[in-house]
């Protein structure tokens, strides 16, 4: 059975560090680009980063360049969202999803979804 599922969310001060996990299942995670997207209360889904199939040249949304960093280990079937320098509005269920192709979607045309897990930051 194919399953992404996301880990690490919680409750952190603005300033902190969280490390999201997107662990898979049931599918050739390495022929897949991972994305992480996030969604606030009463906002559109929004994209925050993506890897290739093998790691290479990540995107990120401008509002988390320089403090969110992405990273995949093939060999364990995981992607890491590293976010550190927390703020307010980082506050939101984060998602990650799995196309199968070798480049990052440009859209959110991907092809499975987790089912999230929750950040806040707040003091």
């Amino acid at each position: 059975q194919l399953q992404l599922v996301e880990s690490g969310g919680g409750l952190v001060q603005p300033g902190g560090s969280l490390r999201l996990s997107c662990a898979a299942s049931g599918f050739t995670f390495d022929s897949y680009s991972i994305g992480w997207f996030r969604q606030a209360p009463g906002k559109e889904r929004e994209g925050v980063s993506c890897s290739n199939k093998i790691g290479g040249d990540p995107t990120y949304a401008d509002s988390v360049k320089g403090r969110f960093t992405i990273s995949r280990d093939n060999a364990k079937n995981t992607v890491y969202l590293q976010m550190n320098s927390l703020k307010p509005e980082d506050t939101a269920v984060y998602y990650c999803a799995a196309k199968r192709r070798f480049f990052c979607p440009r859209d959110q045309s991907y092809d499975y979804w987790g089912q999230g897990t929750q950040v806040t930051v707040s003091s």
